[in-house]
């Protein structure tokens, strides 16, 4: 492989790493534009999209929704992996969280390294902490590695927290 092949792929991940600098929350049908949160000062944004069909379950109530979403980040920001001392929502290991109408909430996310000793139970402990939130019934954790995760993934607190600057 040349180093013009080589550059030329690490810019095309590095845009797609930026891209996915932001974990997106999705919640409930009717919402023309993404609502933007963001859980912390430099961290990174959570988008909101329509989710579920407002034929099977009516929609959340906007107030009871912004609740929802603040908890949910609150309660993901409670999950650390044991050898880093940053949780894994500024690490930018949260990739996606869906907020269905019926109240179920799914996450994508990702570990470090697919080899991380704690692979196995960390997505429970997110699942433990998203059911937690007052207002959800269910959740479910997919992992992926697609993209994988790189440090600039981490948000400014992860990034100052760590002395990464």
């Amino acid at each position: 492989m040349s180093d013009e092949t080589s550059n030329h792929e690490l810019d095309e991940m590095k845009a797609a790493n930026q891209a996915l600098n932001s974990a997106e929350i999705s919640a409930g049908p009717s919402e023309d534009e993404p609502i933007e949160v963001e859980p912390s000062e430099g961290g990174h944004m959570a988008e909101v999209e329509a989710a579920a069909s407002a034929e099977e379950h009516p929609p959340i109530p906007d107030e009871e929704l912004e609740r929802i979403k603040r908890d949910i980040v609150a309660a993901i920001k409670t999950v650390y992996d044991p050898e880093i001392p940053v949780d894994i929502y500024e690490l930018g290991l949260i990739y996606k969280v869906d907020i269905e109408n019926d109240r179920s909430v799914h996450v994508d996310m990702t570990l470090t390294t697919p080899g991380c000793p704690v692979a196995g139970e960390m997505p429970e402990w997110v699942v433990n902490a998203v059911v937690g939130v007052e207002g959800v019934k269910k959740a479910k954790v997919e992992l992926t590695f697609d993209p994988p995760w790189d440090m600039s993934m981490m948000s400014e607190e992860a990034r100052f927290a760590l002395n990464m600057f």
